[in-house]
């Protein structure tokens, strides 16, 4: 018990890591995801991916079941059971990279899909999915791989449901929903997948709980900020400013991995 509660980073580090969770925390808390995403983009700038994300597989599962309350009638079943089943099959595949793709040009491809799917988001995309069993299937099959191999399978579904014309209530909830079950699959699957020479230790090890539970008041204030907060301000605004922050720190990590592989 006492090794947990020495500080996994420095205090300076520390200090951003938590600043970086809390803003996460209130993204989520708004808009029933983007957590993974902001925190994955923020931390990896200084803390290896292989370390940060199976703590936040932890943390959006808590996030998750502090926000079910009231949700359930409104999830769409048609498509949550089809997302579910094609992150099942994909999440180990992502988390399998995640165990032994090299840090650097993991962390290029972090920063890559971080950027594609908030500069996607930021156009505007209007494109309409008919929602068939193949296309539904296709979604989660997508969104399960990215979840697993950067944690951000919430942003990649956003943007695939709001294609599909579904009311903001009903895309919150199936949201939420999916982001259980997903991260659950994913958790496992890092307790489970061996590591390579190139991860920094297991990819689920004694320090992950460590990483959680240090994260995780930051992330649920961050969360309860949001929930209560921001009633006044244009959703759509709120939602620009949470983008241009995405694209801004995707831009600074694939910069810094460029950097990386050419020297």
């Amino acid at each position: 018990m006492s090794a947990l509660l020495v500080p996994p980073l420095a205090p300076a580090t520390l200090a951003y890591s938590l600043c970086v969770v809390f803003a996460a925390g209130i993204v989520r808390g708004f808009a029933g995801f983007g957590f993974s995403a902001i925190t994955v983009a923020g931390m990896s700038l200084v803390v290896s991916p292989a370390l940060v994300v199976p703590a936040i597989f932890m943390l959006e599962i808590l996030a998750s079941l502090s926000q079910l309350r009231g949700i359930a009638r409104d999830i769409d079943m048609p498509w949550l059971s089809w997302l579910m089943l094609g992150n099942l099959i994909c999440i180990p595949v992502g988390v399998a990279l995640l165990a032994w793709l090299p840090e650097t040009p993991l962390r290029l491809l972090i920063g890559a899909l971080l950027m594609s799917a908030a500069l996607l988001l930021r156009a505007g995309a209007r494109a309409t999915l008919v929602p068939t069993r193949g296309v539904r299937l296709s979604a989660g099959l997508a969104s399960g791989f990215i979840n697993g191999v950067a944690a951000i399978g919430g942003i990649a579904i956003a943007v695939l449901l709001s294609t599909a014309k579904m009311a903001p209530a009903r895309l919150r909830a199936t949201l939420i929903a999916l982001l259980l079950f997903s991260d659950v699959v994913s958790l496992v699957c890092a307790a489970l997948m061996p590591s390579s020479a190139h991860a920094s230790g297991n990819l689920l090890g004694p320090d992950t709980l460590k990483w959680a539970l240090w994260l995780a008041p930051a992330m649920l204030a961050g969360i309860w900020w949001g929930q209560r907060s921001f009633k006044g301000v244009s959703p759509e605004q709120f939602r620009k400013h949470v983008l241009n922050l995405l694209i801004g720190l995707a831009a600074v990590s694939v910069v810094r991995s460029v950097a990386g592989l050419i020297g």
